[in-house]
């Protein structure tokens, strides 16, 4: 009986004591290691101050009063009548009768200008993404020739958009080449501060945030499975409608959403590029904030951030990435 006990405890790396009975009364100890409170409690702290209580600091102020030295504790809603309304809005006989205000006007504008943007982004990022995953057979090239693209971004954002002056200006690169090559007689003055440089700086800008996510999207297809669909006769456009397309559209969609929140919040190239010709939601931000308008500020400010709120979960509406991932 004996032995048998002995034989029944053996285990594969020699005897094993029996295992111990439960008793009721015995409380367990707590298995060693950090609390999760612990592990967690560095990032709710950083959250809450970096972006919790700014929050709700600029929904506090945005009710608070202005002043001439800054702002005073106050419950007015003047700050959205002055956004949303403007002088005659309520008038039938007014010339402004139900018309939208400047400030929704330019967060309108903002919001066009985001969506050219985006559009020509996506245009020019996806073949250079779709050329880099699919085309280019060795890692050590895709990964070689992705950071190449990326070399662009490792400057100063300001850098890189001051450099677009002497490119576009009348006595810029882009003017000398066109009179050199006898294509114009004068320099041409709309290259530079006007939409069309806005709109190139900006492309050039943002264009590399959706080159990454389309990229590692396309790279891990299974190329096995467009092998199979061109062995069952399926036409390159049928292989990327069924295939390639649907697949690729999680890093389409992170794209977005990173150029989307990006170019909402832009002012710098609005200033620099465009001459100030055009305002932005940013740059008015910026113009009330300097002259210490803190209270319609944060009113444009929260416009704003409710405007990127909307925008993102209609991408994520669009494209479910959690389905696709």
């Amino acid at each position: 009986m004996q032995h048998a006990d002995d034989i029944q405890h053996q285990g594969l790396i020699g005897t094993q004591p029996p295992p111990a009975e439960h008793e009721p009364g015995r409380r367990r100890l707590p298995a060693s290691g950090f609390s999760t409170v612990w592990l967690v409690a560095p990032t709710t702290l950083w959250l809450l101050i970096f972006l919790v209580i700014p929050l709700i600091s600029i929904v506090v102020f945005s009710f608070w009063e202005s002043t001439r030295s800054g702002m005073e504790p106050d419950l007015t809603l003047y700050n959205y009548a002055e956004f949303f309304s403007s002088k005659g809005f309520f008038d039938p006989a007014a010339k402004g009768f139900l018309r939208p205000s400047v400030f929704i006007r330019t967060l309108g504008s903002t919001i066009y200008y985001t969506l050219v943007v985006m559009a020509l982004c996506l245009l020019l990022a996806y073949p250079i993404a779709y050329f880099l995953a699919m085309q280019v057979k060795s890692f050590k090239w895709q990964m070689a020739l992705f950071l190449l693209a990326l070399v662009p971004f490792w400057t100063s954002y300001l850098i890189r958009a001051v450099a677009w002056l002497p490119m576009l200006g009348r006595r810029g690169l882009l003017n000398t080449a066109l009179i050199d090559l006898g294509i114009i007689d004068k320099p041409i003055s709309a290259l530079l501060y006007s939409e069309f440089s806005y709109t190139v700086a900006l492309v050039q800008l943002y264009v590399v945030l959706s080159i990454g996510p389309i990229f590692f999207s396309l790279a891990k297809i299974d190329k096995s499975i467009i092998e199979a669909a061109r062995d069952m006769g399926a036409t390159p456009f049928q292989i990327f409608r069924e295939i390639i397309g649907p697949l690729s559209l999680p890093g389409v969609a992170i794209g977005m959403v990173f150029i989307f929140v990006l170019l909402m919040g832009e002012f710098a190239s609005a200033v620099v590029i465009y001459g100030g010709k055009t305002s932005t939601t940013g740059t008015v931000i910026l113009n009330y904030y300097a002259i210490a308008n803190y209270p319609f500020a944060a009113v444009n400010a929260l416009m704003l951030m409710l405007a990127m709120m909307f925008g993102v979960v209609i991408i994520l509406k669009l494209v479910n990435i959690r389905k696709e991932l």
